[in-house]
């Protein structure tokens, strides 16, 4: 066999192995349920931050599921940018319905850096009383024990505590995509970095010790970066701390999704990736299956293998991320492998294109790579 056939099935083999090993290392954090922990009686106090922006799917649960929590004597504070957002009146209606919770609603924008999301966060920050800050995006589903989660996953050697979202309830075969990407991909790969000891933050829930980030200067710095979440790990591991993730992702509602739309959203986490993280981003085609998918095909030709043995690595592939998928009760019927072909054939797309762009739309704000994320 001509050497580069062997050197072609070599590294294709490699990242093969790799594949399966990352599912290998999610398997127990998806098997089951989180393990239960009773809340202590001397329970630190926890402020959960909700900001918002619009109507979203299914946006009366998952903003309501922070007024059913177990956690005792929790503060909710809803941030809203302006007093005529279409959530609003929502907002006020389940605060009402639940007067035992100490819940508010925020309203008001602090300009104090380029990211929308801190903006709105901060005057959340100011009024928080917690020992604790949990910060949550509005499309995710907190159950009754988000809180005591979270801080179950505290030690002496954590910075923050984060958890990547799982795509749930998909309407049409875009939202299947969105899932694909969420769930098989890139929770896979959080929680595996986190098993190994290397977790990074993801902006669904970013869990603080309110004492640690007013000592870097508050929320405010984390809006000069490109991204908060990309920001927070740097500010963690600068401190010579771990960011943990949860025991496992939560749920995010997805309903309906355009492929265009999907692609909009994974190009802008593409740019941040490549900015934030440009030694990793540069590796970043091979963790998906059409480069290794590739290299196995042409070294079997070049090696003269038959077609059924070529056949047989994109299901060991896909039939293997499937599994996982399927025993972590994510949705995985035959349109969601469909949609784990074309995510991967999308990703080193994505990966070329985000190298030609310096900016992208969020939240109908243009934000651009340039300032202390910049190259």
């Amino acid at each position: 066999m001509a050497f580069l056939a062997i050197l072609l099935l070599a590294v294709s083999s490699t990242l093969m192995a790799v594949h399966l090993a990352s599912l290998a290392l999610v398997l127990p954090r998806l098997r089951g349920g989180p393990p239960m922990r009773p809340v202590p009686p001397d329970a630190p106090r926890i402020t959960l931050l909700r900001p918002f922006k619009g109507l979203e799917y299914r946006l009366e649960e998952t903003l309501g599921s922070s007024l059913t929590l177990d956690y005792p004597g929790c503060q909710v504070l809803f941030c809203a940018d302006d007093a005529d957002d279409p959530t609003v009146p929502l907002v006020r209606r389940l605060i009402a319905e639940h007067r035992d919770v100490d819940a508010q609603l925020l309203i008001g924008r602090d300009p104090v850096s380029r990211n929308p999301k801190i903006n709105n966060l901060l005057k959340g920050w100011r009024a928080a009383e917690g020992e604790f800050v949990a910060m949550a995006d509005s499309n995710i589903i907190l159950p009754p024990d988000y809180l005591s989660q979270l801080l179950s996953r505290w030690d002496a050697q954590t910075g923050l505590v984060t958890s990547p979202a799982a795509g749930i309830d998909p309407q049409g075969f875009g939202a299947a995509l969105e899932c694909a990407f969420l769930n098989g991909y890139q929770a896979r790969w959080q929680i595996a970095a986190d098993q190994i000891g290397l977790g990074y933050a993801q902006g669904k829930t970013l869990f603080w010790k309110r004492a640690f980030l007013d000592g870097a200067g508050g929320p405010a710095p984390l809006g000069d970066s490109i991204a908060e979440d990309a920001a927070s790990t740097r500010l963690v591991r600068s401190a010579g701390l771990k960011v943990h993730l949860a025991h496992r992702p939560f749920a995010q509602p997805v309903g309906r999704r355009t492929v265009a739309t999907v692609w909009k959203r994974q190009l802008r986490w593409a740019i941040i990736r490549r900015v934030a993280f440009p030694g990793l981003f540069l590796a970043e085609p091979l963790s998906s299956g059409a480069v290794p998918l590739l290299l196995f095909a042409l070294g079997a030709a070049a090696g003269g293998l038959s077609a059924g043995l070529v056949v047989v690595y994109p299901v060991l592939w896909y039939g293997a991320e499937w599994w996982l998928v399927r025993l972590a009760g994510w949705p995985a019927g035959a349109q969601i492998i469909a949609a784990s072909l074309l995510r991967d054939a999308m990703t080193p797309l994505l990966w070329a294109l985000a190298w030609t762009r310096s900016s992208f739309d969020w939240q109908g704000n243009a934000v651009g790579t340039t300032g202390k994320d910049g190259q």
